[in-house]
């Protein structure tokens, strides 16, 4: 059973910073990519960043674009967050994918986080 464990969210002033882990677990061919995404109250889940596990590529949301920054651990199936310069409306439920094929020559099937609440607030 793929298990996706995130940690780090919490509470931040404007202007702060916080780093968001996502650890995946179980059995797995391998990992395409991971990504996270967010969303806020009333409003629809919006990918934030992505990652490829093979080549680094990345992509993010003009939004956080020059404050986010998504990486990853290969050999620890994880991939990181770093949130800096955060605003209000940064504040939402953030939830890891990853994209995973679980024996080899099969598709690719997303896998989701319990989600972690980060809150901007002064």
């Amino acid at each position: 059973q793929v298990q996706l464990v995130e940690s780090g969210g919490g509470l931040v002033q404007p202007g702060g910073s916080l780093r968001l882990s996502c650890a995946a677990s179980g059995s797995m061919w391998s990992i395409d990519a991971m990504a996270w995404y967010r969303q806020a109250p009333g409003a629809e889940r919006e990918l934030v960043a992505r990652i490829t596990t093979s080549g680094g590529n990345t992509n993010y949301a003009d939004s956080v674009k020059g404050r986010f920054t998504i990486s990853s651990d290969n050999a620890k199936n994880t991939v990181y967050l770093e949130m800096n310069s955060l605003k209000l409306e940064d504040t939402a439920v953030y939830y890891c994918n990853a994209k995973i094929q679980l024996q080899l020559f099969t598709g690719a099937t997303d896998y989701w986080g319990q989600g972690t609440q980060v809150t901007v607030s002064s």
